[in-house]
């Protein structure tokens, strides 16, 4: 299952849509989109242009969104981050 896993980054959205085809194509009936912070909007936009413009078969299972406290090396001091899991299934 967490081979079937696409992490979002600081990349252009079409890698990571490209990603998720290539996953798909390889027989994956699975693929699960997360992200971080800023790049929760890549991961939605990454899920909708899959399931809208390449696989309309592609439909969105379930979505989990969480905090996380991330602690900053240098500082010592910890921040909350907001994550989220996109899980697709075809």
């Amino acid at each position: 299952m967490s081979s079937n896993t696409v992490y979002i980054g600081k990349k252009p959205v079409m890698n990571y849509v490209l990603a998720c085809l290539t996953l798909f194509q390889n027989g994956a009936n699975e693929v699960t989109i997360k992200a971080r912070g800023r790049s929760i909007s890549t991961a939605v936009d990454s899920a909708e242009i899959l399931r809208k413009k390449f696989s309309p078969d592609v439909q969105v299972k379930e979505i989990k969104i969480d905090t996380e406290q991330v602690k900053d090396n240098e500082t010592g001091s910890s921040s909350n981050v907001s994550s989220i899991e996109i899980m697709l299934k075809k």
